[in-house]
């Protein structure tokens, strides 16, 4: 399989099992090799470095490599985004060690968003400096919620490279930092690796924590220079600057070798005599057809990475695979395994260890091993359901073809029943040649800012100067009033009593946490945040952990505890909910004839009032009545209108209204992450024949989080093709009368009734044509 074809024919001999017509594949593209170009090392790399990395096999570095390093060591901000495998690594290793060899007081921080990531970067530096005198007294050490109380508190004393996550920064560091003040003092260089991943609440959080760094840092004498890497970033210097709040360049021109690259898009066929929700058809899962893929691919001697969305779904996925081989290949069952979040620290190290060593043959995991970890030489990857972004797609699909002889790979995108997944697969072009997206941020979100501003005036006084370059002013007089902050000559100081670091999941949790707890033996399972609670851990639920499963038996939401007992139903469960939107502000308004589009603060109360149980075929089995207390979210929406008028003219008559806009809505939901960088679990939606805030059939899309995420906004901003595209998935779903792939929704409130995919496509129709003529 070491070819020029290797992709072609592998795809080949595992479409030669199936027998579908017309069959899975909608798509094929191959991406041709590139070579690489070089540059000589710059004068200012130390010797040292310089013999080290040829030691281990690097006699040049690739040019985007030292245009990084330069940016950087002239003390420029540097976002380096260049693709998967490129040696982004090298371009800050080369700045950091020749500065710590150079002074033998500096330090470096380095961020990544997974544990994973910085265990592998810290393995990478340590091989690179072993045996090296000149490196003995770097002692670079990891810093994260796996390390032993007593290695951390020798790392504070003694290392001088730090790899930690924004987090254990947040929560272990800056609270402390009067305990890291020589390690502030001398601190040249920060790294935020995989800088794309800082989107969203997570990445306005992370902003946040890191505009708190800088300060500490400069207050105790230092004035770092900050590094970002990244294989997937549109406009990564505006990306960095948002997140540290100051200018920063980029270097984008990949210069690294590339194999060639097969990319499959893959749809699963419609089961026969199986129905789902409401007489809906019901695809294949995506699950068991990744898991069918995994296994044939293991025979075929490919070492894969299956990536899911979750982590049941990796579990699920991975015990499938090894059933499959049970009847096939016995001999290779043991060689296929999976790898998420929530493992204990020992058995991610020791997967980790099976995966880089070729001991596994097949993984599936979840996005825990999308971001960077080095796994040289595997041949293919399967992504199980658009992964939500672009971005995410390519960083996924680049974990294949590292360091393989001749680098040659195959991808396969197989849809989930999903709008945006049956859109992709046969529109290609708009995974394929798009480019990805410009992260979202929002650190002026005063739900984030506001808590961040206790954290940093409990760190250091604030400054007005401070307070007016984060736009502050509002959220500081709020806290003043509250009685939080307490304002005196030098600046803003935190009340007595207040310990604000706590209190923030910088993950984007609402409300704390809830132990998921096996009564049988008083074993921990997990946490889900409160906000969540109701409806993934209410009585009832299914709960799956570590491939097995377990039934909620009691939520309690004063003690924070969802009590479960272990079983193997043949039946998953999904909350059902009711849905109020309330309309606090207008911030813009545009009116298209007799569409009218705005982009809204809200109030949205959320009651979930029961859930279904769905056999695993995808029937449903039966609806089961809860009574839960309501919950109110303040966040971001966008919202349109329509005149009754209007929609009569396109054929959708007064009784149709309901089942029309609430299908269209569901598809604008699944259709959201193609403008935004968000996942559809992400966001929520509402539809009404009549609001009683505008008076008009309406339709609202709104960020789950307090405050929101910048996901309205964006769908606000790029609404023409946003729809346009809702509009075409819809119309292209083979299904007759709506399907999950189109217009039912997996977490609908109202068990996706009623819904009407002919009056979606006229309504969706309808908004795309307005919004051109007016545009």
């Amino acid at each position: 399989m070491q070819n020029s074809t290797f992709g072609t024919e592998l795809l080949h001999r595992t479409l030669a099992g199936t027998k579908q017509n017309p069959g899975p594949l909608t798509h094929v593209s191959v991406i041709p090799s590139r070579s690489a170009t070089f540059a000589e090392w710059p004068d200012w790399v130390a010797d040292e470095v310089r013999m080290a990395l040829a030691d281990n096999g690097i006699d040049r570095p690739w040019r985007h490599q030292v245009e990084a390093a330069d940016l950087a060591t002239s003390g420029q901000h540097v976002a380096l985004s260049t693709g998967t495998a490129s040696g982004k690594s090298l371009a800050y290793q080369l700045p950091i060690l020749t500065a710590l060899i150079n002074d033998p007081n500096s330090t470096a921080l380095y961020l990544s968003p997974t544990k994973a990531l910085g265990a592998d970067q810290i393995r990478a530096v340590a091989t690179t400096i072993a045996g090296r005198r000149a490196f003995n007294h770097l002692q670079p050490c990891a810093y994260d919620g796996d390390t032993e109380p007593e290695i951390r508190q020798w790392a504070r004393a003694h290392s001088r490279w730090i790899f930690t996550n924004p987090d254990m920064l947040h929560i272990g560091i800056l609270s402390s930092h009067a305990r890291w003040r020589h390690f502030f003092r001398h601190l040249r260089y920060i790294v935020i690796d995989e800088s794309h991943h800082y989107r969203g609440v997570f990445g306005s959080h992370t902003a946040m924590v890191l505009r708190r760094l800088l300060r500490i840092s400069r207050s105790a004498g230092g004035n770092p220079t900050v590094i970002a890497a990244s294989a997937t970033a549109a406009d990564p210097a505006g990306a960095l600057t948002r997140l540290i709040g100051e200018p920063a360049v980029a270097v984008t021109e990949d210069t690294s070798p590339r194999g060639e690259r097969t990319v499959a898009l893959w749809e699963p066929d419609f089961l026969p005599s199986v129905v789902g929700e409401n007489g809906a058809p019901v695809r294949r899962s995506a699950g068991a057809e990744s898991a069918r893929l995994l296994a044939d691919f293991v025979i075929e001697g490919a070492r894969t990475l299956c990536f899911l969305r979750s982590r049941r779904g990796v579990e699920i996925t991975a015990r499938n695979a090894r059933a499959l081989l049970a009847g096939t290949a016995p001999e290779l069952m043991d060689r296929v395994a999976a790898y998420r979040a929530g493992y204990l620290a020992d058995d991610r190290r020791r997967l980790e260890r099976a995966i880089a060593d070729g001991e596994l043959v097949g993984v599936a995991t979840t996005n825990a091993l999308e971001l960077g970890v080095d796994i040289s030489g595997l041949d293919a990857v399967i992504v199980g359901g658009y992964p939500g972004t672009v971005a995410s797609f390519w960083q996924q699909a680049g974990r294949a073809g590292r360091q393989r002889d001749s680098g040659d790979s195959l991808v396969v995108l197989v849809a989930r029943d999903d709008p945006l997944d049956t859109y992709l697969v046969h529109h290609p072009a708009a995974l394929l040649d798009t480019p990805v997206e410009a992260t979202v941020t929002d650190p002026a979100n005063p739900y984030i800012l506001a808590p961040h501003l206790l954290c940093a005036a409990s760190e250091l006084p604030l400054t007005p100067a401070e307070v007016e370059r984060w736009d502050a002013a509002g959220a500081v007089d709020d806290l003043v009033a509250e009685g939080l902050l307490k304002r005196r000559k030098a600046g803003w100081y935190v009340a007595a009593g207040v310990e604000p670091h706590g209190d923030i999941d910088i993950r984007g949790g609402i409300g704390g946490q809830v132990l998921i707890v096996d009564q049988t033996t008083s074993r921990l399972l997990g946490t889900v945040d409160a906000g969540r609670a109701m409806s993934t851990v209410h009585q009832g639920a299914l709960h799956i952990h570590q491939g097995e499963s377990y039934v909620v038996d009691e939520l309690d939401l004063v003690d924070g505890l969802a009590l479960a007992h272990p079983e193997e139903p043949d039946w998953t469960t999904s909350a059902r909910e009711t849905t109020d939107v309330t309309i606090t502000r207008i911030l813009d308004e545009q009116r298209h004839g007799p569409l009218t589009t705005a982009l809204v603060e809200v109030d949205v109360t959320h009651q979930v009032v029961g859930y279904l149980r769905t056999l695993i075929s995808g029937e449903v089995l039966d609806a089961v009545e809860l009574d839960m207390p309501p919950q109110t979210l303040s966040t971001r929406a966008v919202m349109y209108t329509l005149t009754p008028e209007a929609l009569e003219g396109v054929g959708v008559t007064v009784g149709r209204f309901p089942g029309a806009l609430h299908a269209a809505e569901h598809a604008a939901i699944g259709m959201m992450p193609l403008v935004a960088t968000c996942d559809r679990w992400d966001i929520g939606g509402l539809s009404t024949n009549l609001h009683p805030d505008t008076g008009l059939p309406t339709v609202f899309v709104y960020d789950g989080y307090m405050g929101g995420a910048g996901f309205a906004d964006r769908g606000y901003e790029a609404f023409g093709t946003w729809v346009a595209a809702t509009r075409d998935a819809v119309a292209d779903c083979r299904c007759e009368t709506g399907c999950p792939s189109c217009v039912q929704s997996p977490k609908c409130g109202n068990g996706n009734d009623p819904l009407d995919k002919d009056g979606a496509v006229k309504v969706l129709s309808l908004l795309s044509r307005q919004y051109l003529i007016d545009a």
